[in-house]
Protein backbone atom coordinates (compact mmCIF):
# COMPACT_ATOMS: atom_id res chain seq x y z
CA UNK A 1 0.00 0.00 0.00
CA UNK A 2 1.80 3.10 -1.22
CA UNK A 3 -0.38 5.58 0.09
CA UNK A 4 -3.27 4.73 2.76
CA UNK A 5 -6.66 6.06 1.48
CA UNK A 6 -8.84 6.83 4.15
CA UNK A 7 -12.64 8.06 4.89
CA UNK A 8 -13.48 10.76 7.81
CA UNK A 9 -17.25 9.46 9.35
CA UNK A 10 -18.69 12.52 11.01
CA UNK A 11 -17.55 16.15 10.20
CA UNK A 12 -18.26 17.92 12.98
CA UNK A 13 -15.36 20.12 15.30
CA UNK A 14 -12.85 17.25 15.68
CA UNK A 15 -12.52 16.04 11.85
CA UNK A 16 -11.27 19.30 11.07
CA UNK A 17 -8.37 18.12 13.30
CA UNK A 18 -7.88 14.63 11.82
CA UNK A 19 -8.23 16.76 8.63
CA UNK A 20 -5.41 19.35 9.03
CA UNK A 21 -3.28 16.04 10.48
CA UNK A 22 -3.77 13.74 7.63
CA UNK A 23 -2.18 16.72 5.26
CA UNK A 24 0.69 16.37 7.17
CA UNK A 25 1.36 12.62 6.23
CA UNK A 26 2.88 11.51 2.88
CA UNK A 27 1.37 7.55 3.41
CA UNK A 28 -2.18 8.89 3.64
CA UNK A 29 -4.50 10.88 1.80
CA UNK A 30 -8.85 11.67 2.89
CA UNK A 31 -10.14 10.38 -0.02
CA UNK A 32 -14.00 10.77 1.04
CA UNK A 33 -16.02 12.08 3.62
CA UNK A 34 -19.25 10.98 5.26
CA UNK A 35 -21.93 12.77 6.76
CA UNK A 36 -25.99 13.83 6.59
CA UNK A 37 -25.04 17.33 6.90
CA UNK A 38 -23.76 18.41 3.72
CA UNK A 39 -22.57 21.69 4.57
CA UNK A 40 -20.80 19.47 7.27
CA UNK A 41 -19.32 17.88 4.76
CA UNK A 42 -17.85 20.42 2.22
CA UNK A 43 -16.37 22.23 5.02
CA UNK A 44 -14.32 19.51 5.52
CA UNK A 45 -13.08 18.56 2.05
CA UNK A 46 -12.67 22.22 1.05
CA UNK A 47 -12.16 22.90 -2.45
CA UNK A 48 -10.63 19.61 -2.91
CA UNK A 49 -12.78 18.52 -5.63
CA UNK A 50 -10.74 15.06 -5.36
CA UNK A 51 -12.33 14.40 -2.39
CA UNK A 52 -15.43 12.48 -2.37
CA UNK A 53 -18.54 13.61 -0.32
CA UNK A 54 -21.46 11.19 0.68
CA UNK A 55 -24.59 11.38 3.00
CA UNK A 56 -24.12 7.72 4.27
CA UNK A 57 -21.52 4.80 4.29
CA UNK A 58 -23.64 2.63 2.12
CA UNK A 59 -21.93 4.92 -1.18
CA UNK A 60 -18.63 4.95 0.30
CA UNK A 61 -16.22 2.87 -1.92
CA UNK A 62 -12.47 2.61 -2.95
CA UNK A 63 -11.21 3.85 0.95
CA UNK A 64 -8.65 1.47 2.90
CA UNK A 65 -9.20 2.83 6.76
CA UNK A 66 -12.57 4.69 7.83
CA UNK A 67 -11.98 7.62 11.18
CA UNK A 68 -15.25 6.83 12.73
CA UNK A 69 -15.82 10.31 14.12
CA UNK A 70 -19.85 10.38 14.89
CA UNK A 71 -21.58 10.79 18.02
CA UNK A 72 -20.84 7.48 20.66
CA UNK A 73 -24.21 5.93 20.20
CA UNK A 74 -23.32 4.80 15.83
CA UNK A 75 -19.78 3.63 16.99
CA UNK A 76 -20.76 0.05 16.88
CA UNK A 77 -23.46 0.20 13.91
CA UNK A 78 -21.14 2.31 11.63
CA UNK A 79 -17.23 0.62 12.75
CA UNK A 80 -18.74 -3.00 12.28
CA UNK A 81 -20.24 -2.17 8.80
CA UNK A 82 -17.41 -0.80 7.70
CA UNK A 83 -14.84 -3.40 9.18
CA UNK A 84 -17.38 -6.12 7.74
CA UNK A 85 -16.71 -4.71 4.44
CA UNK A 86 -12.69 -4.89 4.75
CA UNK A 87 -12.51 -1.44 5.77
CA UNK A 88 -9.92 -0.64 9.18
CA UNK A 89 -11.54 1.70 11.57
CA UNK A 90 -10.39 3.83 14.07
CA UNK A 91 -13.25 4.76 16.46
CA UNK A 92 -13.08 8.17 18.46
CA UNK A 93 -13.45 7.77 22.52
CA UNK A 94 -15.24 7.09 24.21
CA UNK A 95 -15.22 3.31 21.79
CA UNK A 96 -18.58 2.77 22.72
CA UNK A 97 -21.18 3.65 26.00
CA UNK A 98 -21.49 0.47 27.31
CA UNK A 99 -19.46 -2.60 27.87
CA UNK A 100 -21.29 -5.26 25.70
CA UNK A 101 -21.36 -2.73 22.68
CA UNK A 102 -17.11 -2.82 22.83
CA UNK A 103 -16.98 -6.59 22.91
CA UNK A 104 -18.84 -6.45 20.03
CA UNK A 105 -17.28 -3.92 18.02
CA UNK A 106 -14.08 -5.88 19.28
CA UNK A 107 -15.18 -9.29 18.03
CA UNK A 108 -16.74 -7.85 14.73
CA UNK A 109 -12.94 -6.36 14.32
CA UNK A 110 -11.39 -10.20 15.17
CA UNK A 111 -14.04 -12.06 13.05
CA UNK A 112 -13.36 -9.52 10.24
CA UNK A 113 -9.67 -9.83 10.41
CA UNK A 114 -9.48 -5.88 10.71
CA UNK A 115 -7.98 -3.30 12.59
CA UNK A 116 -10.29 -0.90 15.41
CA UNK A 117 -8.29 1.19 17.20
CA UNK A 118 -9.87 3.31 19.77
CA UNK A 119 -8.60 7.22 19.59
CA UNK A 120 -7.21 8.02 22.54
CA UNK A 121 -4.99 11.67 21.93
CA UNK A 122 -3.12 11.91 24.52
CA UNK A 123 -1.40 8.79 24.40
CA UNK A 124 0.33 10.04 21.68
CA UNK A 125 1.57 12.83 23.02
CA UNK A 126 5.58 13.27 22.82
CA UNK A 127 5.43 14.23 26.45
CA UNK A 128 3.29 11.47 27.94
CA UNK A 129 5.60 8.97 26.12
CA UNK A 130 8.82 10.50 28.02
CA UNK A 131 6.97 10.27 30.76
CA UNK A 132 6.28 7.10 30.40
CA UNK A 133 10.17 6.47 29.82
CA UNK A 134 11.32 8.67 32.82
CA UNK A 135 8.65 6.46 35.28
CA UNK A 136 10.34 3.12 33.87
CA UNK A 137 13.79 4.19 35.04
CA UNK A 138 12.16 5.10 38.29
CA UNK A 139 13.61 8.60 38.56
CA UNK A 140 10.42 9.00 40.73
CA UNK A 141 11.02 5.85 42.88
CA UNK A 142 7.33 4.17 42.81
CA UNK A 143 4.49 6.21 42.61
CA UNK A 144 2.19 6.59 45.64
CA UNK A 145 0.25 9.45 44.62
CA UNK A 146 -1.25 10.50 40.99
CA UNK A 147 -3.55 13.27 40.16
CA UNK A 148 -5.38 14.65 36.71
CA UNK A 149 -7.51 17.37 35.70
CA UNK A 150 -9.61 18.02 32.97
CA UNK A 151 -11.74 20.93 34.24
CA UNK A 152 -12.33 23.90 31.36
CA UNK A 153 -15.69 26.09 31.06
CA UNK A 154 -17.59 25.04 27.64
CA UNK A 155 -20.85 25.72 26.74
CA UNK A 156 -22.77 22.36 26.88
CA UNK A 157 -26.03 23.02 26.18
CA UNK A 158 -26.23 22.77 22.63
CA UNK A 159 -23.55 19.66 21.96
CA UNK A 160 -24.75 16.14 21.53
CA UNK A 161 -22.34 15.41 24.38
CA UNK A 162 -24.63 16.50 26.97
CA UNK A 163 -27.47 14.12 25.48
CA UNK A 164 -27.40 10.86 27.45
CA UNK A 165 -28.96 8.49 24.68
CA UNK A 166 -26.24 9.90 22.57
CA UNK A 167 -23.29 10.29 24.32
CA UNK A 168 -23.84 7.69 27.31
CA UNK A 169 -23.53 10.21 30.42
CA UNK A 170 -21.78 13.54 30.72
CA UNK A 171 -18.56 14.89 31.36
CA UNK A 172 -17.30 11.34 33.14
CA UNK A 173 -17.43 9.61 29.88
CA UNK A 174 -17.01 11.72 27.51
CA UNK A 175 -13.61 13.32 29.17
CA UNK A 176 -12.56 10.58 31.53
CA UNK A 177 -11.79 7.98 28.61
CA UNK A 178 -9.01 9.91 28.54
CA UNK A 179 -8.53 10.25 31.99
CA UNK A 180 -8.94 6.42 32.44
CA UNK A 181 -6.37 5.32 29.22
CA UNK A 182 -3.86 8.09 30.36
CA UNK A 183 -3.94 6.66 34.15
CA UNK A 184 -3.48 2.72 32.81
CA UNK A 185 -0.69 3.79 30.34
CA UNK A 186 1.23 5.76 33.15
CA UNK A 187 0.41 3.23 36.09
CA UNK A 188 -0.55 0.33 34.62
CA UNK A 189 -3.79 -1.61 35.46
CA UNK A 190 -6.68 -0.21 37.98
CA UNK A 191 -7.96 -2.24 40.82
CA UNK A 192 -11.06 -0.18 42.06
CA UNK A 193 -12.70 2.96 41.43
CA UNK A 194 -15.17 5.82 43.39
CA UNK A 195 -16.93 8.63 41.24
CA UNK A 196 -19.26 11.35 42.79
CA UNK A 197 -21.12 14.27 40.50
CA UNK A 198 -20.02 17.79 41.47
CA UNK A 199 -23.77 20.26 41.49
CA UNK A 200 -25.02 20.68 38.08
CA UNK A 201 -23.99 24.05 36.62
CA UNK A 202 -25.50 24.48 33.16
CA UNK A 203 -28.80 23.07 32.59
CA UNK A 204 -27.37 19.47 31.18
CA UNK A 205 -29.43 16.22 31.84
CA UNK A 206 -25.96 14.39 32.44
CA UNK A 207 -23.26 15.57 34.64
CA UNK A 208 -21.22 18.59 33.51
CA UNK A 209 -18.69 18.12 36.89
CA UNK A 210 -17.61 14.37 38.29
CA UNK A 211 -14.61 13.52 40.86
CA UNK A 212 -13.27 9.90 40.22
CA UNK A 213 -10.74 8.31 42.71
CA UNK A 214 -8.73 4.94 42.09
CA UNK A 215 -6.18 2.61 43.25
CA UNK A 216 -4.20 0.41 40.99
CA UNK A 217 -3.17 -2.63 40.91
CA UNK A 218 0.41 -1.18 41.84
CA UNK A 219 -0.74 0.16 44.90
CA UNK A 220 -0.82 3.90 43.76
CA UNK A 221 -3.92 6.30 44.66
CA UNK A 222 -5.22 8.40 42.28
CA UNK A 223 -7.91 11.21 41.55
CA UNK A 224 -9.28 12.48 38.34
CA UNK A 225 -11.10 16.05 38.42
CA UNK A 226 -13.57 16.34 35.38
CA UNK A 227 -15.82 19.66 34.47
CA UNK A 228 -17.33 21.24 31.64
CA UNK A 229 -18.63 24.46 34.06
CA UNK A 230 -15.49 25.38 36.36
CA UNK A 231 -12.03 26.24 35.20
CA UNK A 232 -9.39 24.58 37.68
CA UNK A 233 -6.62 26.68 37.16
CA UNK A 234 -3.23 24.13 36.90
CA UNK A 235 -0.13 23.93 34.15
CA UNK A 236 0.41 20.79 34.81
CA UNK A 237 -3.43 18.21 33.37
CA UNK A 238 -0.94 15.39 34.99
CA UNK A 239 1.06 15.39 38.36
CA UNK A 240 2.65 11.91 39.59
CA UNK A 241 4.31 12.16 43.53
CA UNK A 242 6.51 9.23 43.61
CA UNK A 243 9.08 8.04 46.92
CA UNK A 244 11.57 9.83 45.20
CA UNK A 245 10.32 12.51 42.90
CA UNK A 246 7.65 14.25 41.63
CA UNK A 247 6.78 14.36 37.50
CA UNK A 248 4.41 16.77 35.74
CA UNK A 249 2.91 16.24 32.32
CA UNK A 250 2.00 20.34 31.56
CA UNK A 251 -0.12 21.96 28.76
CA UNK A 252 2.87 23.83 28.36
CA UNK A 253 6.15 21.79 29.48
CA UNK A 254 6.66 18.88 31.42
CA UNK A 255 9.27 18.49 33.89
CA UNK A 256 10.59 16.31 37.30
CA UNK A 257 12.40 16.59 39.93
CA UNK A 258 13.57 14.22 42.70
CA UNK A 259 12.61 15.34 46.53
CA UNK A 260 15.89 17.46 46.72
CA UNK A 261 16.62 18.12 43.60
CA UNK A 262 16.27 20.86 41.02
CA UNK A 263 13.41 20.75 37.62
CA UNK A 264 13.86 19.18 34.89
CA UNK A 265 12.13 20.25 31.88
CA UNK A 266 11.64 17.17 29.18
CA UNK A 267 8.80 18.46 27.53
CA UNK A 268 7.65 21.21 25.33
CA UNK A 269 3.98 20.98 26.62
CA UNK A 270 0.37 19.55 24.41
CA UNK A 271 0.32 19.92 20.45
CA UNK A 272 -3.29 18.69 19.52
CA UNK A 273 -2.63 18.24 15.83
CA UNK A 274 1.01 16.57 16.08
CA UNK A 275 -1.11 13.99 18.89
CA UNK A 276 -3.35 13.33 16.06
CA UNK A 277 -0.99 13.06 13.50
CA UNK A 278 1.47 10.82 15.52
CA UNK A 279 -1.97 8.51 16.06
CA UNK A 280 -3.08 8.62 12.75
CA UNK A 281 1.02 7.60 12.21
CA UNK A 282 0.53 4.83 14.35
CA UNK A 283 -2.79 3.46 12.75
CA UNK A 284 -1.82 3.29 9.31
CA UNK A 285 1.79 1.56 10.27
CA UNK A 286 -0.99 -1.09 12.01
CA UNK A 287 -2.44 -1.65 8.56
CA UNK A 288 0.37 -2.28 6.48
CA UNK A 289 2.09 -4.20 9.37
CA UNK A 290 4.82 -1.86 10.18
CA UNK A 291 4.52 -1.42 13.98
CA UNK A 292 2.49 -2.52 16.83
CA UNK A 293 -0.23 -0.70 17.92
CA UNK A 294 -0.31 1.70 20.67
CA UNK A 295 -3.96 1.33 21.82
CA UNK A 296 -4.46 -2.26 21.88
CA UNK A 297 -7.73 -3.97 22.45
CA UNK A 298 -7.39 -4.36 25.54
CA UNK A 299 -6.40 -0.84 26.38
CA UNK A 300 -9.75 0.21 25.02
CA UNK A 301 -11.56 -2.41 26.62
CA UNK A 302 -10.40 -1.40 29.71
CA UNK A 303 -11.38 2.17 29.65
CA UNK A 304 -15.03 1.33 28.69
CA UNK A 305 -15.36 -1.07 31.72
CA UNK A 306 -13.77 1.41 34.47
CA UNK A 307 -15.61 3.91 32.90
CA UNK A 308 -18.92 1.75 33.81
CA UNK A 309 -17.61 1.29 36.91
CA UNK A 310 -17.49 4.78 37.56
CA UNK A 311 -20.92 5.23 37.10
CA UNK A 312 -22.30 2.24 38.89
CA UNK A 313 -19.64 4.08 41.47
CA UNK A 314 -21.78 6.94 41.78
CA UNK A 315 -25.10 5.76 41.27
CA UNK A 316 -24.54 2.94 44.37
CA UNK A 317 -21.98 5.64 46.35
CA UNK A 318 -19.59 3.08 47.09
CA UNK A 319 -16.16 1.78 45.34
CA UNK A 320 -16.48 -0.62 42.64
CA UNK A 321 -13.62 -3.43 41.94
CA UNK A 322 -12.60 -3.40 38.63
CA UNK A 323 -12.93 -6.77 37.19
CA UNK A 324 -9.28 -7.84 35.61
Amino acid sequence: MSECQIAIIGCGGIAEAYAKALQRMPNARLTAVVDPDASARARIAGDDDSIAQHSSIESLADVDAALVLAPPNVHESLSCALLQRGIHVLCEKPLAPTVASAKRMLQCAETAGRQLMMGSKFRYTADVTKARALLDEKVCGDIVIYENVFCSHVDMTQRWNSKAQISGGGVLIDNGCHSVDLARYLLGPLAKVQAQFGTRVQPLEVEDTARMLFQSQSGALGSIDLSWSIRKETDAYVRLHGTEGTLEIGWRRSRWKTSDGEWQEFGHGYDKIAAFQAQLENFVACITDAAAAVIVATDALASVVVIDCAYQSAQEERWVTIPA
